[in-house]
């Protein structure tokens, strides 16, 4: 029975990814910050699926810490033997132009999206390289095309891009899966809980959650990614036009994007 870690699994992406692959007969490793929350998703899980013979552990995990991220891949290891596969979800985002931001607000994104990203994936690499298994990094549309009052934001998830690119690179002939994924804007918490210029959350999405994918939606894409292989997935009709745009126009894409944001509820930009 294969087995996967998913971070940021208490809420939104990382909550629907579990569900998605413990439907599709995993073990799965539950990490995030929030530990009732974890332990109530590891009751629901075991209720639906144990009786197949799944197992599912709960490991609370602050991404940021080094010894958190190390702790987590051995307790699961110790529990399932191994790893298929890693998704590093755990993410903050922000929204505040960056001549107002104080710096700690992008050193709090590196800190969860990106060196959670390293952190995890170093600990994880000797037992998806055995495996043969899959590192899956969500990242954003922000990786590939910076987002105006995003600065931190599209900062991280440019290096969990390069960072990841250059690991499938390294390991061409190990057999290692390596996927970016992409989802686009998605119905979550990510927004409520995004830092403005001083470090404080913003409290309020400045969007309308019903008309965005669906967490479900983008965690079934995450896992068919998986299942093929896949190097790159972009999803949402906007995101694939943002990347397309990005390559044959990157000028028009600016003042298209700026235009965009800027219409946002309580935007930055007035």
């Amino acid at each position: 029975m294969k087995s996967i870690i998913i971070t940021g699994a208490s809420s939104g992406i990382g909550l629907a990814t579990a569900r998605e692959f413990a439907k599709q007969g995993y073990n799965v490793a539950l990490a995030a910050r929030n530990t009732s929350k974890l332990e109530e998703v590891e009751r629901e899980l075991e209720q639906a699926y144990s009786s197949k013979g799944q197992r599912f552990i709960s490991i609370p995990t602050d991404v940021c810490k080094e010894e958190d991220c190390r702790n987590l891949i051995e307790k699961t290891v110790e529990a399932f033997g191994g790893i298929d596969v890693l998704v590093n979800n755990a993410g903050i985002s922000m929204r505040a132009m960056f001549k107002d931001l104080d710096l700690s607000v992008i050193k709090s994104l590196m800190d969860v999206n990106f060196w959670g990203t390293v952190y995890c994936t170093k600990y994880a690499l000797p037992y998806l390289l055995k495996s043969h298994g899959s590192v899956v990094g969500v990242i954003s549309i922000a990786g590939f095309k910076g987002l105006p009052a995003r600065t931190g934001y599209s900062a991280s998830k440019f290096a969990i891009y390069g960072f990841l690119d250059t690991l499938r690179v390294e390991h061409l002939h190990d057999n290692l899966h390596v996927m970016i994924f992409a989802p686009g804007f998605t119905a979550s918490n990510i927004r409520n809980t995004a830092l403005v210029a001083d470090g404080s959350q913003q409290g309020k999405t400045p969007r309308d959650e019903g008309k965005m994918m669906t967490a479900e939606t983008v965690a079934h894409k995450l896992f068919k990614g998986v299942k093929r292989r896949k190097r790159v997935v972009v999803l949402t009709p906007v995101g694939k036009a943002t990347v397309f745009l990005n390559k044959i126009c990157p000028s028009l894409l600016d003042y298209m994007e700026y235009n965009y944001m800027k219409r946002e509820p309580d935007s930055p930009f007035k």
